[in-house]
């Protein structure tokens, strides 16, 4: 294939531009007409490269829109209404599989879940098995080692306290989130049976 300098540069294939009046050859794709209902690509519009510049600049992809569509599609749960065929109360009819029907009767699926929590649990450190898992990942934000003991932990939590705490930046807060993940390791972690 070509190397194209311009990104989604296709082949014309024959295709002349759409515009009106233009002859060139129609290498790009434009968002068509969309028919009402259609939930899909739709038809393309093929342009020339100066032609599709100034169908982007123009285009408006709320045009003919109301107001309440316009907020249903910049919702981020735009298109998630609706259930996937597999997990529909009526799957299972004409050929589409439902999943809560399944069965794993040789257990090939259950048995390969298994195995990976058990090599999981196989890579934790000897000294890090006596944290949970969420203790470990506290661990994690505070750099520490699951062999550290109460002491180290207050002296780590002290030392990154001053490094990220606005008092001690000049009231720079723009490690406000860090230093929210520290204090709340922190706190998980001052409370570990570990430390009993």
């Amino acid at each position: 294939m070509k190397y194209s300098r311009f990104h989604g540069r296709h082949e014309s294939r024959g295709r002349e531009c759409n515009w009106p009046g233009c002859e060139e050859a129609g290498e790009f794709r434009a968002p068509g007409p969309q028919p009402s209902g259609f939930d899909g690509p739709g038809n393309y519009r093929w342009f020339c490269l100066d032609h599709v510049r100034e169908f982007n600049s123009g285009y408006d992809y709320f045009d003919g829109m109301n107001a309440e569509e316009i907020l249903r599609a910049q919702s981020p749960l735009h298109a998630w209404e609706t259930q996937s065929r597999a997990f529909r109360p009526d799957a299972g009819v004409d050929g589409v599989p439902r999943w809560a029907d399944f069965a794993d009767p040789l257990e090939a699926i259950s048995f390969r879940a298994r195995a990976h929590v058990r090599r999981r649990q196989a890579d934790i450190k000897p000294e890090n098995q006596r944290f949970t898992a969420n203790e470990r990942r506290a661990l994690e934000v505070l750099g520490l080692d699951g062999d550290v003991d109460r002491r180290g932990l207050r002296q780590r939590y002290t030392r990154l306290l001053r490094k990220y705490h606005p008092d001690h930046n000049g009231g720079d807060r723009g490690h406000e989130a860090r230093l929210q993940l520290v204090v709340e390791a922190y706190q998980l972690l001052r409370q570990a049976k570990a430390f009993a």
